[in-house]
Protein backbone atom coordinates (compact mmCIF):
# COMPACT_ATOMS: atom_id res chain seq x y z
CA UNK A 1 0.00 0.00 0.00
CA UNK A 2 0.85 3.52 -0.85
CA UNK A 3 2.29 5.69 2.21
CA UNK A 4 2.20 9.51 2.12
CA UNK A 5 4.32 11.20 4.90
CA UNK A 6 2.69 14.60 4.42
CA UNK A 7 2.09 17.54 2.12
CA UNK A 8 5.31 19.02 0.44
CA UNK A 9 3.59 21.81 -0.56
CA UNK A 10 0.64 23.93 -3.09
CA UNK A 11 1.44 25.93 -5.45
CA UNK A 12 -0.68 28.66 -6.71
CA UNK A 13 -0.55 30.79 -9.60
CA UNK A 14 -1.16 34.95 -9.29
CA UNK A 15 -2.12 37.51 -11.54
CA UNK A 16 -0.03 39.99 -9.74
CA UNK A 17 3.08 38.78 -8.32
CA UNK A 18 4.07 41.82 -6.35
CA UNK A 19 0.41 42.19 -4.74
CA UNK A 20 0.08 38.79 -4.11
CA UNK A 21 3.75 38.59 -2.68
CA UNK A 22 2.84 41.66 -0.23
CA UNK A 23 -0.51 39.90 0.96
CA UNK A 24 1.39 36.10 1.42
CA UNK A 25 4.09 37.98 3.14
CA UNK A 26 3.42 40.81 4.56
CA UNK A 27 -0.47 40.25 5.75
CA UNK A 28 -0.50 36.40 6.25
CA UNK A 29 3.50 36.67 7.40
CA UNK A 30 4.81 34.19 5.77
CA UNK A 31 8.46 33.40 5.37
CA UNK A 32 10.38 34.04 1.95
CA UNK A 33 12.68 30.65 1.67
CA UNK A 34 13.92 31.77 -1.88
CA UNK A 35 12.68 34.33 -4.98
CA UNK A 36 13.27 32.91 -8.19
CA UNK A 37 12.81 34.81 -11.67
CA UNK A 38 12.94 31.96 -14.76
CA UNK A 39 13.44 34.53 -17.68
CA UNK A 40 12.64 31.95 -19.98
CA UNK A 41 9.08 31.70 -18.59
CA UNK A 42 8.98 35.44 -18.08
CA UNK A 43 8.07 33.66 -14.36
CA UNK A 44 8.45 34.61 -10.88
CA UNK A 45 8.70 31.42 -8.20
CA UNK A 46 8.17 32.40 -4.23
CA UNK A 47 8.91 29.79 -2.28
CA UNK A 48 7.05 30.61 1.55
CA UNK A 49 7.11 28.55 4.78
CA UNK A 50 5.50 28.83 7.77
CA UNK A 51 7.12 28.61 10.99
CA UNK A 52 10.00 27.57 9.23
CA UNK A 53 8.03 24.47 6.69
CA UNK A 54 8.18 25.21 3.32
CA UNK A 55 4.59 25.27 2.20
CA UNK A 56 3.29 27.52 -0.52
CA UNK A 57 4.77 28.36 -4.19
CA UNK A 58 3.65 31.26 -5.53
CA UNK A 59 4.21 31.81 -9.08
CA UNK A 60 3.28 34.48 -11.85
CA UNK A 61 2.55 33.38 -15.54
CA UNK A 62 2.22 36.23 -17.84
CA UNK A 63 -1.85 36.13 -18.72
CA UNK A 64 -2.76 33.33 -16.58
CA UNK A 65 -6.61 31.69 -17.54
CA UNK A 66 -9.20 32.65 -14.98
CA UNK A 67 -10.51 29.86 -12.26
CA UNK A 68 -14.02 29.71 -11.38
CA UNK A 69 -14.72 29.96 -7.21
CA UNK A 70 -17.95 30.89 -6.88
CA UNK A 71 -20.90 29.40 -6.69
CA UNK A 72 -18.58 26.40 -5.91
CA UNK A 73 -16.62 25.35 -8.47
CA UNK A 74 -14.88 21.74 -9.08
CA UNK A 75 -11.64 20.68 -7.68
CA UNK A 76 -9.88 21.72 -5.20
CA UNK A 77 -11.96 24.54 -3.12
CA UNK A 78 -9.75 26.55 -0.54
CA UNK A 79 -6.51 26.28 1.92
CA UNK A 80 -6.81 26.28 5.49
CA UNK A 81 -4.58 27.75 8.18
CA UNK A 82 -4.80 26.77 11.52
CA UNK A 83 -4.60 29.58 14.42
CA UNK A 84 -5.16 29.82 17.80
CA UNK A 85 -7.68 32.58 17.86
CA UNK A 86 -10.21 32.92 14.72
CA UNK A 87 -10.95 36.69 16.41
CA UNK A 88 -7.81 38.09 16.94
CA UNK A 89 -6.49 36.33 13.34
CA UNK A 90 -9.98 38.32 11.79
CA UNK A 91 -9.26 41.11 13.27
CA UNK A 92 -5.61 41.28 12.19
CA UNK A 93 -6.50 40.46 8.54
CA UNK A 94 -9.05 43.23 8.19
CA UNK A 95 -6.92 45.73 9.99
CA UNK A 96 -5.12 45.49 6.91
CA UNK A 97 -7.70 46.08 4.66
CA UNK A 98 -8.92 42.30 3.78
CA UNK A 99 -12.42 41.79 3.80
CA UNK A 100 -13.27 38.44 6.04
CA UNK A 101 -16.48 36.67 6.77
CA UNK A 102 -18.14 36.31 10.01
CA UNK A 103 -17.06 33.92 12.39
CA UNK A 104 -19.06 30.47 12.01
CA UNK A 105 -19.11 27.57 14.29
CA UNK A 106 -18.36 23.94 12.82
CA UNK A 107 -20.99 21.81 14.16
CA UNK A 108 -19.28 18.70 13.80
CA UNK A 109 -15.99 19.81 16.14
CA UNK A 110 -17.18 22.74 17.91
CA UNK A 111 -14.64 24.62 16.14
CA UNK A 112 -14.71 28.45 14.98
CA UNK A 113 -13.68 29.68 11.65
CA UNK A 114 -14.05 32.12 8.99
CA UNK A 115 -12.97 32.62 5.37
CA UNK A 116 -11.12 35.45 3.16
CA UNK A 117 -10.25 35.92 0.06
CA UNK A 118 -5.92 36.33 -1.46
CA UNK A 119 -6.40 39.24 -4.26
CA UNK A 120 -7.20 36.89 -6.77
CA UNK A 121 -9.88 35.32 -5.43
CA UNK A 122 -8.62 32.50 -4.14
CA UNK A 123 -10.98 31.40 -0.85
CA UNK A 124 -8.90 30.96 2.43
CA UNK A 125 -9.75 30.17 5.63
CA UNK A 126 -8.85 30.29 9.52
CA UNK A 127 -9.45 27.67 11.63
CA UNK A 128 -9.66 27.47 15.45
CA UNK A 129 -7.60 24.94 16.61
Amino acid sequence: MLKLNHIHHIAIICSDYERSKHFYTEILGLEIMQEIYRAARDSYKLDLALNGQYVIELFSFPNPPARPSRPEALGLRHLAFAVGNVEEAKAALEAAGVEVEPIRVDEHTGRRFTFFSDPDGLPLEFYEG
